[in-house]
């Protein structure tokens, strides 16, 4: 790679490569550079334009490299084309690189990569790049760094694409015009406002007022809104679950509650949708041949009590003419159908405000409506227009055509009804005013059979022969039998709609704050609205106009239209529009629902309605929706429809609900309202046993019971190494012991104890086989073995890494509590403090999930949580910060937020030694794992051929002065190494550290075994200078060049990641700090443990955290 191109290129800021210079480069048949598609990839677009004029022979590719170019470049600015042309010089750069970064680091083992980052290689040039991240670099390809991540949240443009590639997304995204974004008020507010106020409050409020009285009625219009409003409170938590997926309602739901709830509440959801259209198509048809135009109807009334029956088929016929032109208008264009919504919400807004303004002016002037009453019962005036029985003109008595429809003729000495003949023919207000004290008469109940008269109470009446008929008299009948909880299922369609506005959950700019807060307001808005209404319709209308459900008192006019000011039509046009509307609506709706159910999979016979148009429309399952709804439409009765519409809302909300309050009381793992936090992980816990089977670090219990606070899975397990059938009263009585401590700590769970015949193996086993069937650990919790670098350790450092290996493998998530007797027991409170997250790279979440599960017991709840994550040079860290911010608001965290920056410098002088005296200590370890037999032999070996000088000296035997060298040779390296980690100055100025930091040899010319030369040299010592003496027979002392540079880099990560930790952490009660994975190669086992005793060093409680790379939080639920 040239030297010198991409600073060139980042020094002309943001830019975009010419024409010119993709035609040579295809010519000559190459791909530009690696650094140039990498650097458009990140910087493309912008207004300064750049030339590369390329001298194209001798372009050969750079073996190994992976990047054919030319080797000669010539970068200039457009506007200085033209005086770079006149120069006519170039700029001749030679490539000095093989970009290191085109090489895989893998190991040739797939990893599932992270749901977070779909693309394996995003930002692989900036991970791999520089020391400071080299303890992590391996696994970066699985678990990226934190700054990635997040820039792949926040969509940057930092896609490893080509440079043609790159300018053709460019230009598309330039094209590009998004549209706004809804808020609360229009994306939430006003559609739940229309949906919700429709066609019961127009056609049928009035009416339930007046059957079941304002307190009965009070009553329905209350529990119905108390259960929408619990619903909503149940949507909110959904809401608030996670990151709001654009697709409505239904995908909220389900992603939120599972595919099993979520399919319940949709296939409800849909089926109440369909018939709400064919219950809306029901409301127009009425509205047009009962108030519009009742000369429109097909099938007249031939005889006397037909009436019904007729209105029945015309329901029928215009219900299916409308419902077929509706579906080709949805068919066809949708679009329109949205457009149209807020004329639809105009139209309802004005007719409630024509009723307000209809009910002030009842107060000091009432609209003249007359009641005709015979009696107590009240008459129809579709017949007749004068309420008498006969009139006086030209002093000449003469019958009215009320006369008629009682009496066989007109004459006054005719046979007439004997109820007529019996009672007088009176004349009253129908709508006498807020002012009249009508709301008395108004407030209980009337509930009647089917085909009852209207009476009004109180009137004086007197009861005819009962033998008289009354079929074909002019008398308003009721046309249902009504009783309180009939009343109830056809109210309550009217309070349905609250999931409008999560059906527009991608056009808002939060649904996460808009759905809850808009559909709250709007079913706040509704319910008082419709309770406002009862009390008011029962105190200025008069009772029998109340029960007169399609107006025939009244001249056949809209109940509700003759309250309403400045016109009955306001409200009739009104509920007209509202109605088709709201049809639309939902013949838009329910096939989308229905294809996103089909598309789950959920139920197998329906996924063939998941197909549709090549532009996604539903065909398939807009035909099913009409099919459905024309079942509804031959019903022909609204009253019959809105029951079994409240039976599948009902239960779509009982499901919903339903679903809240059992997986808050159970605390399920994909329950995580914003307001709560739970998931709980099933734990393995690795306990140590001493010799009397008693355990050695009980307080890793008690922080297992503060992890699971009670809930969840929890298997207690140790291993015992030897034979089982020696083993086996040791095995009960280790059993015994934990079980008892697991008691006092409070830990449920179950105990488990291995036998093996080394402590390696059983580790296994329990990792492997521990728990049953879905009972099974996805956790493994470990104390960090403190005594790594004693080899008499039966829970050595080798035993330690293949235990981290193996739970990768598994999949399982990783916890190493290090100073784990520094843990607080149960009965400890802390009243203050910090519980320091350290987020270095994303492996699942484990990191930011275990905090919160802290806090939920008493010993944390008073810690607060705060996150620190790293940037590097080339990250933008006030972005950074505020992209985590909104990371953890989608996930429901609350938690302060701080982005530290470390940038690259030079390894220190303290990295080197630290480096020497870790290999130092790594091959004096590699020789001290010789067997005991050879061991034995060696120095039976150098006992036979000295016996003779050793019986001279008063020294201890030959295997007392290997083991006391070793002895001396731990104690000495410990006691440096504690100086170095302590005191960074002294040990950098201090000779005896320094030299025994240089002490190391190279690894060819060390020689560890002890010899009959060295031997023979060393045993006339005096046992004082034992140290310094067997510190001259290693005599390990390589140059610093001579050190492995990728342990140099690691434990320059190490120590600089430690250094940034203490320097915010160090007084915090809990620190968790991504554990980084052992080495793709087993021989440098040793120098894992020393890097991870670097990055925690000075630090009091740690917990390790290695994720098993599956994502256990997310921002979705």
């Amino acid at each position: 790679m040239p030297q010198g191109l991409c600073p060139s290129l980042r020094s002309y800021g943001r830019s975009a490569i010419s024409q010119e210079l993709r035609g040579k480069w295809r010519g000559a048949g190459h791909r530009p550079p690696r650094c140039v598609r990498k650097w458009f990839s990140r910087e493309g677009g912008g207004s300064a334009r750049l030339t590369l004029s390329a001298a194209l022979g001798g372009g050969a590719s750079e073996s190994g490299a992976g990047c054919s170019m030319p080797t000669s470049f010539t970068v200039v600015p457009v506007e200085a084309q033209g005086e770079e042309r006149q120069r006519g010089g170039q700029q001749r750069e030679e490539e000095d690189e093989g970009d290191e970064r085109d090489r895989g680091t893998g190991d040739g083992i797939a990893r599932e990569s992270s749901p977070f980052i779909n693309c394996a290689e995003l930002g692989r040039g900036n991970m791999y790049e520089g020391k400071n991240m080299a303890l992590f670099e391996e696994e970066m390809d699985s678990n990226p760094m934190v700054s990635s991540l997040l820039n792949k949240l926040a969509n940057y443009t930092n896609l490893t694409q080509g440079v043609v590639e790159h300018e053709a997304d460019e230009d598309s995204k330039r094209k590009e015009v998004k549209g706004p974004r809804m808020g609360t008020f229009i994306g939430v507010y006003l559609p739940c406002l229309q949906n919700i106020l429709g066609v019961i409050l127009f056609l049928r409020l009035t009416w339930i007022v007046g059957t079941a009285g304002v307190l009965e009625s009070f009553i329905i219009v209350f529990m119905c809104c108390a259960c929408t409003m619990l619903t909503a409170i149940s949507m909110s938590a959904i809401a608030t679950n996670g990151v709001v997926p654009a697709g409505g309602s239904y995908y909220m739901i389900s992603r939120s509650l599972g595919p099993e709830f979520g399919g319940a509440v949709g296939l409800c959801f849909y089926l109440g949708t369909t018939f709400a259209g064919a219950m809306y198509i029901l409301g127009t048809i009425e509205i047009l041949l009962t108030y519009i135009s009742p000369s429109a109807a097909i099938f007249k009334v031939a005889d006397v009590g037909e009436e019904t029956e007729a209105m029945l088929n015309n329901m029928r016929v215009y219900g299916t003419c409308i419902v077929i032109l509706m579906a080709i208008v949805v068919f066809v264009g949708v679009k329109y159908v949205n457009k149209l919504a807020l004329v639809f919400l105009a139209c309802v807004i004005l007719s409630i405000i024509a009723i307000y303004a209809g009910v002030i002016k009842t107060a000091f002037d009432p609209p003249h409506f007359p009641i005709c009453l015979l009696g107590n019962r009240t008459l129809s005036k579709r017949s007749f227009d004068v309420c008498a029985k006969f009139t006086e003109s030209n002093n000449e008595t003469k019958t009215t055509p009320l006369w008629h429809l009682f009496c066989d003729s007109s004459l006054l000495n005719a046979t007439c009804d004997d109820y007529f003949s019996l009672n007088n023919v009176t004349e009253i207000q129908g709508i006498p005013g807020i002012m009249s004290g009508v709301l008395t008469d108004n407030l209980w109940s009337a509930y009647s059979e089917k085909g009852s008269i209207v009476e009004k109470k109180d009137q004086p009446s007197v009861a005819g022969s009962e033998e008289s008929k009354m079929g074909g008299l002019p008398y308003v009948f009721t046309d249902i039998t009504t009783y309180f909880t009939m009343l109830v299922g056809i109210y309550f369609p009217s309070v349905t709609g609250i999931m409008a506005g999560s059906n527009r959950s991608g056009d808002l700019k939060d649904a996460q704050k808009s759905i809850p807060t808009g559909t709250i307001l709007a079913i706040s808005t509704t319910s008082f609205i419709y309770l406002s209404c009862i009390v008011l319709f029962g105190a200025c209308i008069e009772g029998v106009i109340l029960r007169d459900k399609f107006g025939e008192a009244v001249n056949g006019n809209l109940v509700v239209g003759t309250l309403a000011w400045p016109s009955p039509w306001v409200i009739v046009i009104g509920s007209f529009f509202s109605t088709c509307g709201a049809g639309l609506q939902s013949l838009t709706g329910a096939p989308r629902l229905l294809q996103a159910i089909a598309r789950d999979g959920i139920v197998p016979f329906i996924q063939i309605f998941g197909h549709g148009k090549a532009n996604g429309e539903p065909t398939w399952a807009l035909l099913l929706t009409v099919g459905i709804c024309e079942i509804g439409i031959l019903i022909a009765s609204l009253d019959s429809v809105a029951p079994i519409l409240s039976m599948f809302f009902l239960m779509c909300y009982m499901f919903v609900n339903l679903a809240c309050a059992v997986q808050t009381l159970l605390r399920t793992p994909n329950w995580r309202p914003r307001f709560k936090y739970y998931h709980w992980p099933q734990l393995l816990v690795l306990l140590n046993l001493d010799n009397e089977q008693l355990v050695k670090h009980p307080r890793l219990l008690s922080f297992t019971s503060q992890l699971k606070a009670g809930k969840g899975l929890t298997i207690v397990g140790s291993v015992l190494q030897g034979i089982y059938l020696d083993k086996c009263t040791e095995t009960q009585k280790a059993e015994e012991n934990v079980k008892a401590l697991m008691g006092v700590e409070k830990t449920k769970g179950f105990c488990q104890i291995v036998v093996s015949p080394n402590f390696r193996d059983g580790i296994s086993y329990l990792i492997q086989s521990a728990g049953l069937g879905g009972m099974k650990h996805n956790t493994v919790l470990m104390a960090w073995p403190q005594s790594w670098k004693q080899t008499e350790n039966r829970f050595s450092w080798k035993n330690f890494v293949d235990t981290v290996r193996e739970t990768t493998s598994a999949q399982q998530a990783l916890l190493v509590a290090k100073n784990i007797d520094l843990f607080p027991t149960n009965q400890e409170r802390f009243t203050e403090g910090n519980i320091d997250v350290w987020w270095i790279v994303h492996d699942g979440g484990m990191l930011m999930l275990l905090p919160f599960l802290l806090r939920q017991h008493k010993v944390w709840r008073k810690c607060k949580m705060r996150i620190f994550t790293v940037a590097q040079m080339d990250d933008n860290s006030i972005q950074m910060k505020k992209d985590l911010q909104m990371f953890l608001y989608h996930l429901r965290l609350n938690a302060q937020v701080e982005v530290v920056e470390m940038f690259e410098n030079d390894i220190s002088a303290f990295t080197y030694e630290k480096t020497l005296m870790m290999e130092q200590r790594s091959q004096m370890l590699k020789q001290m794992q010789l067997s005991k037999n050879e061991r034995e032999r060696e120095i039976q070996s150098i006992t036979d051929e000295s016996q003779d000088s050793i019986r001279r000296k008063s020294y201890s035997s030959p295997l007392s002065i290997v083991q006391d060298a070793q002895a001396l040779l731990t104690n000495d390296y410990q006691e440096e190494e504690a100086q170095l980690i302590h005191d960074k100055n002294t040990a950098s100025r201090s000779a005896p550290a320094v030299e025994a930091s240089v002490a190391a040899a190279v690894p060819e010319k060390v020689q560890m075994t002890w010899t009959k030369e060295k031997f023979v040299a060393e045993k006339h010592k005096n046992k004082d200078s034992n140290v310094s003496g067997f510190k001259d027979i290693f005599n390990m002392k390589p140059e610093w060049e001579n050190l492995n540079q990728s342990n140099v880099r690691r434990m320059h990560t190490a120590v600089k990641l430690n250094g940034v930790v203490l320097n915010k952490s160090q007084h915090a009660q809990l620190v968790l700090l991504n554990m980084p994975g052992p080495p793709k190669n087993r021989k440098g086992d040793e120098n894992y443990m020393e890097f991870l005793e670097v990055l925690t060093e000075g630090l009091d409680r740690v917990l390790l955290v290695r994720g098993s790379g599956r994502e256990v939080i997310t921002i979705y639920s």
